[in-house]
């Protein structure tokens, strides 16, 4: 059982961050934000396979006005992303994002902070403050000798100070960086010097093989000692494929139970039956079955009923035939063909 670590508490939209809320899963659009209708098919796609809170850049004005749009035809908060532009910020506002993912440092003036908190005070927006590690200020570089947990975390700081001097502390915090093991190390180092709830991710991880790797090991590390409240997956692939992976590495730390959890065994010499071609036509259909359960999809009887017990129902190959089984215990004997058939059909009852 993991004891997460205890955070402040936050709301965007109505999705809670720390605390005790369930950590949530986000993704992020790569649609051009004014079109709104692409956008909005995106988040529906998103929305379908688990998105909890989902971001898009604003870019100019044109961006920041299609977020009224885009609100009325989802279900799942708004983060509006800003780079630089104090006005976007707070046109973001005003149009009613949820929240914002902002860098102090870089809106400008004190006066342009102060205004952008100001919107977000109004509008009951949270603010992210995002810090990766290629957007370091230079006397943090230079204080700490380079891009590492201190020049990081210290960073992070002082950009949480400029809102906390404003009055200002609905916040979460990302500290991401390429590198698994630097991202790890600067969650850790953050965690124990403030109770803010931290936003978790390993940015620009690659494309969809790698970074699932890489973000498995790096999100899942942190999870697994207590430490995040909200996730991202960055991949260089659909945004979809964030969402999935996202889930099933909550689903691997029994920090969700929402959705259906496959096991299935690699297949060796003793399997006989098209095991791979099952898994993945079943995988694709139960995708669509909204039932908290464990299904496993075993190659043989050796690894069935077995090793697979815990699951709720399963199915395990013969020769050119397989059984069905509940909790371990055999309920029938069907042929190959009619597998997989038989198994919906006995998961429609459960």
């Amino acid at each position: 059982m993991i004891e997460r670590r205890k955070t402040k508490q936050i709301k965007v939209g109505n999705v809670l961050i720390g605390g005790d809320a369930d950590i949530s899963i986000q993704s992020m659009t790569n649609t051009i934000t004014k079109d709104v209708n692409s956008t909005v098919n995106q988040i529906h796609n998103l929305e379908n396979v688990g998105c909890d809170i989902i971001r898009f850049a604003v870019n100019d004005l044109d961006d920041a006005s299609a977020i009224k749009e885009i609100r009325k035809e989802i279900s799942i908060p708004t983060i509006a992303d800003i780079q630089y532009d104090y006005k976007l910020a707070i046109a973001a506002a005003e149009n009613g994002i949820d929240g914002l993912r902002i860098n102090p440092g870089n809106i400008g003036e004190r006066w342009k902070v102060e205004e952008v908190v100001k919107a977000c005070k109004h509008h009951g927006i949270s603010i992210r403050v995002g810090v990766n590690s290629g957007s370091i200020k230079q006397e943090f570089l230079d204080k700490y000798k380079g891009v590492n947990s201190n020049s990081i975390c210290y960073s992070a700081l002082e950009e949480i100070e400029i809102l906390e001097k404003m009055g200002f502390n609905d916040i979460k915090v990302s500290l991401k960086a390429s590198d698994v093991n630097l991202s790890i190390e600067s969650y850790t180092k953050f965690s124990s010097i403030s109770d803010y709830p931290l936003h978790l991710g390993v940015t620009e991880a690659g494309p969809a093989w790698n970074g699932t790797v890489k973000s498995a090991i790096g999100i899942g590390s942190l999870l697994a000692n207590g430490i995040g409240d909200t996730i991202r997956v960055s991949l260089t692939a659909d945004p979809v494929e964030e969402i999935r992976v996202g889930r099933e590495i909550l689903k691997s730390l029994s920090l969700l139970k929402d959705g259906v959890d496959i096991i299935s065994c690699p297949t060796c010499a003793r399997t006989k039956i098209n095991l791979l071609d099952i898994v993945e036509q079943a995988q694709e259909r139960l995708e669509k079955v909204d039932k908290n359960i464990k299904v496993a999809l075993m190659g043989c009887a050796v690894n069935g009923p077995g090793e697979a017990k815990e699951a709720d129902i399963g199915i395990a190959g013969g020769n050119g035939e397989g059984i069905i089984f509940k909790k371990g215990k055999i309920i029938k004997k069907v042929p190959e063909s009619d597998l997989l058939e038989e198994l919906f059909r006995e998961i429609e009852k459960l």
